[in-house]
This record gives structure tokens, C-alpha cells and sequence, in this order.
């Protein structure tokens, strides 16, 4: 194309009584310039754009990354990486909390000059929507911070609180400040009930005794008796995680970290373009895994892997993939080596080969190195995913809900088939999704959850 534009571009210069030695040199400047090209406006806007928004994150920080904390708060993975770079710069990030958090991200100070710290939004919580937190932090505002929880059900108009959003909002930590999160978690049925009585009361005027003296005699607050319920930290955090994005309360990398600061391996966030080319070895956490398949249909996985100064991803390809599919399961804490590189102006790391990561080292245990395996392990029985969705009168909706449902089975390629149950009125329709197999895994599983719920997934064994 290039070629044919150069012929009627040189040809209409000499109509216009230029040489075609000078038409070849003007064309020559055009050529490469027509592989990406701005114009002045464009280059001008993009310009000041960048000059404005540097400005503002090296004067004001914390107001700065509030704003892309909004702007982004129903994507985790840049949630998470705000969150690491408010630890890079010393900005404290503070949990959610009924009595101080705002709808969304906000700014806190206390008072006494102290450098601003961000608190976590009610909506930046899973599940929880504005119509849920917006009467609450109204309440709030209006009589004043909730003493308890039962307070909390007398005062608030919890009419657009389901079950969901409730259990959501004590996972995530919010109403640590009225009682413990796993007593609360097991009595939520409880918790509603009250809010749905007090509300009736409210709305049909009824009153009681003591309303009869005013605010002299204050009526007493009904008492929930919650019983103690125990949970452990690593549920907490896994809660936080999947319902923020992030860890709040600590990481799990924590208890590694002195041990990575004080011996040989690269931190995360501090693998950079500089570091192209190079071997260097690392210490993470597994934060996510992405499954893939190679055109010859090998499997490897794109791993992303964390510390406590941020995150990079790592790919595991075939060679090493086969003896390690094991150790790449969210959660595990692991050392890698291999070589840094950059695909597309991403920072990514080649696995070499990897190890259980301990704070006590084991010494029977080798590193996996990457050598090619004569044979592979024939591919895992292949399963049956069940996906239960039901139709409403929006059209619309329901087709813009189905393409983002094939969008992820189709982000997870491999070998499991998928049937959909449509749920019409009285009627079921199953149907079997014949150009679509999907690797049925964690991170998928996840995300089918989001979209239909629990109750919407099955997995069955493909006979």
C-alpha cells in the first residue's frame, strides 16, 4: 500500500513542478511517521495531561492516588497496585469502618497534622452497593458514630441491605468497630431480623412505653446476645483479599519478608525495564494464576506474584510448567529465578526454576530445574461445568450478561465442557455450549461465582 501511495505521491509532486529527488527525500519523512502518528493538538493534550497528573501525584499524594482509587475502585488488580504504591510512598491505607468510611475512597486526617492516610470506601467492598452503605453513613453523619450493633439496626434504614451485602460488609472487616467479625458473621440472620423489625416499627409509627417520656427516658436497645464464634487469620485475610482486592490487616508474605530484605532475592516492585535481560531471583506470594495452552496444545501458566512492595508477572512455560503445576496454587508463598524481559512495555520474568519458599530452609528439597521432560502427564479427566442463569424482560441486559459469561470461559481455555441451564418463567432450558471447553480453576472459579453465585455453579466428573 505504502509503495502504490509513493508512486501517486511522487507522481503528483513532478505535476506540481517538484523534482523527484525532492519528492522521494519529503516521502521518506512521511513514511515512518505514518506508523503512529499525532497531530500537534493531540501530542499537545496528551502532553498536558502527563505534566498535570505528574504534578499532582509528587505534590499531593495521597489526594492524587484517592482519586485512581475512585476512578478504579471495581478493579482489583488496580486497587491493588495503589495500595502497594501508598507503601512505597508511606501513605497509610485504612481498613473500611461503618463509623469513619465514606461511600467511596476518602481522605482522613486526624487532626493533629499528621501526614493524610486513605480509608477504604464501602462501596470498594464486593457486593456491596450504594444503595446499601448510602442510608448508613447518612445516619452516621446525622445522629452521630453506632455504639453497637443493634444501634445500628434501630438507627439506620437498612431496607436496601440483603443478606449478601451485609455478610460482605463484615468479611471485609466494616463493622469491626461493633463486635467481632466471626460472631457477627454467624448471626447475620440475626442481625437482619432486627434491622427488619425496627424498620417496621419506624414505618408504622408503632411506639413503646418509653417512647411516652420522651428523650427523658431514653428506650432501651433490644440486646442480640451474639455467641462467640471463632475464626482464623488466614480466613480473614483470604475474605479481605477476594472482597477488596487487597490485604488490610497483614500480609502473608509478612513473615517472609525480613528473610527476603536480608538475603539475596530481588523484591517484586523493584524488577524493572533496567533489569531486562538479566537472571535474578525472587520471593512472592501467588496471587493469581492464569492457565493457558500453547499452539501445540502444551500447557503453561501466567503467574502473578506478590510481595509487600508490589507485584510481577512471572510465566511459567511448558518445560517447567509439566514438573511444577503443583506449586503454582494461590496462596503459596515461592522462590523464582529466571530471566527478566519485556513484552509489550511489560516487565515479565521467565521461570527457570522454583522451590517451596520456607523460613526454615529444607534441605532435602532441590530446585526444579528447567529441563524439557521426555514424556508429558496425559491431561487431567476433563469436566462438565452446569451454569444455571435466568432470563428477565431485559433484553438488553440479559445479552450484555451472557457475552460477559462467555468472555470469561473463553479468558480460561482447555478441555471442560460447559452446558448453560436457562431458567424461563416455568420453563429450563439446557443448552450445550459445543465451541466453548474452559480450564476449570480457582481464578475461574472465582469469577463465576461473581457472575451467577454459588448456587449457580456446578462441576461434574465427563464420563
Amino acid at each position: 500500500v505504502m509503495k502504490k501511495e509513493k508512486r501517486n505521491f511522487v507522481a503528483g509532486a513532478r505535476k506540481m513542478g517538484y523534482s523527484t529527488e525532492v519528492a522521494d527525500e519529503v516521502f521518506a519523512l512521511i513514511e515512518p511517521f505514518a506508523g503512529y502518528a499525532f497531530n500537534k493538538a493531540h501530542s499537545f493534550s496528551y502532553a498536558l495531561i502527563a505534566y498535570q497528573t505528574a504534578y499532582l501525584k509528587a505534590n499531593y499524594p495521597a489526594e492524587y492516588i484517592t482519586a485512581f482509587l475512585i476512578t478504579n475502585a471495581d478493579q482489583s488488580e488496580k486497587v491493588a497496585t495503589a495500595v502497594a504504591e501508598c507503601r512505597r510512598l508511606g501513605i497509610t491505607v485504612l481498613p473500611p469502618d461503618v463509623n469513619r468510611s465514606q461511600d467511596s475512597f476518602s481522605i482522613e486526617t486526624d487532626g493533629e497534622g499528621n501526614a493524610p492516610a486513605i480509608r477504604f470506601g464501602l462501596t470498594a467492598i464486593k457486593n456491596v452497593g450504594l444503595g446499601a452503605v448510602e442510608p448508613l453513613v447518612a445516619e452516621r453523619q446525622k445522629g452521630g458514630e453506632f455504639k453497637s450493633i443493634e444501634d445500628l439496626c434501630r438507627r439506620a434504614d437498612m431496607r436496601g441491605m440483603n443478606r449478601r451485602a451485609m455478610e460482605s460488609l463484615i468479611k471485609a472487616g466494616a463493622l469491626d468497630c461493633l463486635g467481632d467479625r466471626g460472631s457477627l458473621l454467624h448471626n447475620v440472620g440475626r442481625i437482619l431480623a432486627l434491622a427488619q423489625r425496627e424498620q417496621h416499627l419506624r414505618e408504622t409509627g408503632q411506639s413503646t412505653m418509653f417512647d411516652l417520656w420522651g428523650e427523658a427516658m431514653p428506650a432501651p436497645l433490644p440486646s442480640l446476645d451474639l455467641p462467640a464464634a471463632d475464626i482464623t487469620i488466614k480466613e480473614k485475610l483470604a475474605w479481605e483479599r477476594e472482597l477488596m482486592g487487597v490485604y488490610l490487616s497483614e500480609h502473608p508474605f509478612s513473615a517472609f519478608a525480613n528473610k527476603v530484605a536480608a538475603g539475596n532475592a530481588t523484591l517484586c516492585g523493584h524488577i524493572d525495564a533496567e533489569l531486562a535481560g538479566q537472571t535474578i531471583t525472587v520471593a512472592g506470594m501467588v496471587a493469581s494464576v492464569r492457565y493457558s495452552f500453547t499452539k501445540d496444545r502444551r500447557p503453561f501458566a501466567s503467574v502473578m506474584l506478590e510481595d509487600l512492595d508490589g507485584r510481577v508477572e512471572v510465566m511459567v512455560w511448558p518445560n517447567v510448567y509439566a514438573n511444577t503445576r503443583d506449586l503454582w496454587q494461590e496462596g503459596n508463598i515461592l522462590l523464582v529465578e529466571g530471566k527478566v524481559r519485556l513484552r509489550d512495555d511489560r516487565v515479565q520474568l521467565n521461570c527457570d526454576y522454583v522451590r517451596r519458599y520456607e523460613l526454615e530452609p529444607a534441605p532435602q528439597e532441590e530446585p526444579i530445574v528447567a529441563e524439557e521432560p521426555e514424556t508429558y502427564p496425559p491431561p487431567a479427566k476433563s469436566r462438565r461445568l452446569v451454569i444455571s442463569i435466568s432470563q428477565t424482560s431485559d433484553e438488553e441486559s440479559d445479552t450484555a450478561y451472557l457475552h460477559k459469561l462467555v468472555e470469561t470461559l473463553r479468558g480460561f481455555p482447555g478441555q471442560d465442557e460447559v452446558n448453560l441451564c436457562v431458567v424461563n418463567g416455568e420453563k429450563i432450558i439446557n443448552l450445550r455450549l459445543s465451541n466453548i471447553y474452559t480450564n476449570y480453576c480457582p481464578e475461574l472459579r472465582q469469577r463465576l461465582i461473581e457472575l451467577v453465585g454459588e448456587e449457580g455453579l456446578e462441576v461434574e466428573a465427563n464420563d
